[in-house]
């Protein structure tokens, strides 16, 4: 890592053990390797106690939702699976955030701007997002003991795999804007149970073991975690390939 750079952070604190300053200390650490021409970025997502109602038809889901509190892209707590730092970073002065209730994102620096501001509504992992966005100007994905499943770029590498066909969703959303609250539709990519099944452990899993055995990644530990850091648009690109050669239909039923 050195000044300048644009890094996609995903971190586990209790894998990287105890940190002088916490998850706090870990973010300025983090900023003062990147500089003042550097940028930071992570997914937020939103915190989601009403995502059962996407689970029953949907003629009952608006009226499932009356009741719901909307989302909020400057108040709404990240996504609890996304982790303690995501949380933090989001409310650190000067952090920006994506106005997307599934896809949210933050980001700090030079680039947060860019990075953040008119995201696609449908289809926010694809083409004209954030993460696009990171491949696009030559960012990095730094992670620090964090889930091999959690490599979000992936859900961007899955938008260009040439696949006849992609298992796709429809979400309903109760958001709030200038006017006050609606119930909005959602259409993407399933980035939840995947765009095909997958007859094996969870394919981003696969994925990320089968680049870091290409040796392409810089390797080392950070604390007690294991610390991978790695070139967006080349994963991406690694991506699109295994995906292409595993996830087509004559490979499903080996």
């Amino acid at each position: 890592m050195q000044t300048g750079d644009l890094l996609m952070v995903h971190a586990s604190l209790r894998s990287i053990g105890p940190l002088e300053g916490g998850a706090d200390g870990l973010l300025e650490a983090l900023v003062d390797t990147v500089g003042l021409d550097g940028t930071l970025l992570m997914v937020l997502g939103a915190l989601d106690e009403w995502a059962w109602v996407n689970e029953r038809p949907e003629p009952e889901r608006a009226q499932l939702l009356s009741d719901a509190e909307p989302f909020d892209a400057l108040a709404t707590p990240a996504d609890p699976e996304v982790g303690t730092l995501a949380e933090v970073f989001r409310t650190r002065p000067g952090t920006l955030v994506s106005d997307h209730p599934e896809g949210r994102f933050a980001a700090s620096g030079r680039l947060a701007g860019h990075l953040t501001t008119d995201v696609p509504w449908n289809d926010y992992y694809g083409p004209g997002s954030p993460l696009e966005r990171l491949v696009d100007a030559g960012g990095r994905v730094l992670r620090l003991g964090a889930d091999p499943n959690t490599v979000t770029l992936l859900h961007y590498a899955e938008y260009l795999t040439p696949l006849p066909e992609k298992r796709r969703v429809r979400r309903h959303r109760k958001v709030l804007e200038p006017g006050g609250s609606l119930v909005r539709v959602v259409e993407c990519l399933d980035d939840s149970a995947g765009i095909v099944d997958y007859p094996a452990e969870d394919y981003f899993t696969s994925i990320l073991r089968a680049y870091l055995g290409t040796d392409r990644a810089a390797c080392g530990m950070v604390g007690d975690a294991q610390a991978e850091l790695i070139d967006a648009g080349d994963i991406a690109r690694f991506a699109v390939h295994w995906m292409a050669e595993h996830l087509g239909e004559p490979n499903l039923h080996r």
